[in-house]
């Protein structure tokens, strides 16, 4: 069956870096694109990054310079690599899955995991 499961979240202060891990399982998802989504209380779901299986990472411009994307070589774990946090970044980060990166840009994923906390305070 196929499962995301992030990891990798916590506090930290402005300024601060944190890595999130979203691993992979199930042959399933194997050929599907995975992005970063964050959703901060009072506000919807949003698409941070996406990364498909040509090895390409795009991240959405408010966390670009700051941010990467990136997955193993193994191609079943996909980091989220976050440098020089803002409280702003303070949110729910959710990893999701979809056929192709165009459907998660619109915000549609096949697959999510229950997402990890970042908490970044001034």
């Amino acid at each position: 069956q196929a499962q995301l499961a992030e990891s990798g979240g916590g506090s930290v202060q402005a300024g601060g870096s944190l890595r999130l891990a979203c691993v992979r399982s199930g042959s399933r998802l194997s050929s599907y694109c995975m992005g970063w989504f964050r959703q901060a209380p009072g506000e919807e779901r949003v698409v941070v990054a996406t990364h498909d299986t040509d090895n390409r990472g795009i991240v959405a411009d408010v966390v670009k310079g700051r941010f990467t994307v990136y997955r193993d070589n193994g191609k079943t774990t996909l980091y989220l690599q976050m440098n020089n946090l803002k409280p702003e970044d303070t949110a729910m980060y959710y990893c999701g899955a979809s056929l192709t990166c165009e459907r998660l840009w619109t915000g549609y994923t096949d697959f999510w995991g229950q997402g990890t906390q970042v908490t970044v305070s001034s």
